[in-house]
């Protein structure tokens, strides 16, 4: 994907100083601008055997069900002009129904849930469709600032046909009141934010047993998901 496609109007700032963390990645000396063409050298592509089968399923993982809503996330990876991206690698990571990741990195003193890992992947068919059966994530609360949570949310890795490519987004719930204190959230342009809330439609979940949630992704162009968050 070639960067200058996208509008300047939907991916957040390298420094939003309510965002705490951004203070000490963003840059500090004017960016090197970088001919044309140079990211778009071709790599091998994802051959289709690297997911393995019931990687798309983050209940399926240990002895029983997780705790938790299950779920359906589905959605189609397009290009600008609406075009399925197809065969493309689609990884996702959460935190459990508690709000805790199974890192050791994240001492939250919710509890781990033995029967979920929170980490799948799928590959795009020839419509650009993923789909992934998994449980509701929880909020938690995060050291950003006084009485902080994150919002619900699960994080979005796309991976092109070569290392450079990598996206990353995050994809959050609607009528979610956590989102109007969320910086993280809050650090992309008003025009973007609601291309982050997934829409919520019953009929693509499974009658019974898990409720449906749709969240396309746009690499470009005027409607373009925000990326890097």
């Amino acid at each position: 994907m070639n960067d200058m496609t996208r509008p300047r109007d939907v991916d957040p700032p390298y420094l939003y100083p309510a965002y705490g963390s951004t203070r000490l990645r963003a840059p500090r000396e004017p960016l090197v601008a970088l001919p044309d063409g140079c990211r778009d050298a071709p790599g091998p592509t994802v051959p289709a055997g690297f997911v393995r089968g019931g990687e798309d399923d983050l209940t399926a993982g240990g002895k029983s069900a997780p705790v938790g809503e299950k779920m359906i996330v589905t959605g189609r990876l397009l290009d600008e002009s609406g075009r399925p991206i197809r065969r493309s690698l689609v990884e996702i990571w959460q935190a459990n129904a508690a709000g805790r990741y199974d890192h050791p990195g994240d001492t939250h003193d919710a509890p781990l849930d033995p029967n979920f890992h929170g980490w799948g992947r799928a590959m795009t068919d020839d419509e650009g469709r993923y789909r992934f059966i998994t449980i509701k994530p929880g909020a938690y609360p995060w050291k950003n600032a006084a009485f902080a949570w994150r919002p619900q949310h699960i994080h979005f890795s796309l991976l092109g046909n070569a290392p450079v490519q990598r996206l990353v987004t995050q994809m959050y719930f609607p009528g979610d009141p956590l989102l109007a204190l969320d910086p993280i959230y809050q650090s992309v342009p008003e025009a973007g934010r609601g291309r982050l809330v997934a829409r919520f439609d019953p009929r693509l979940g499974i009658e019974g047993v898990a409720l449906g949630f749709e969240f396309d992704i746009v690499l470009a162009g005027a409607k373009s998901t925000p990326l890097g968050i």
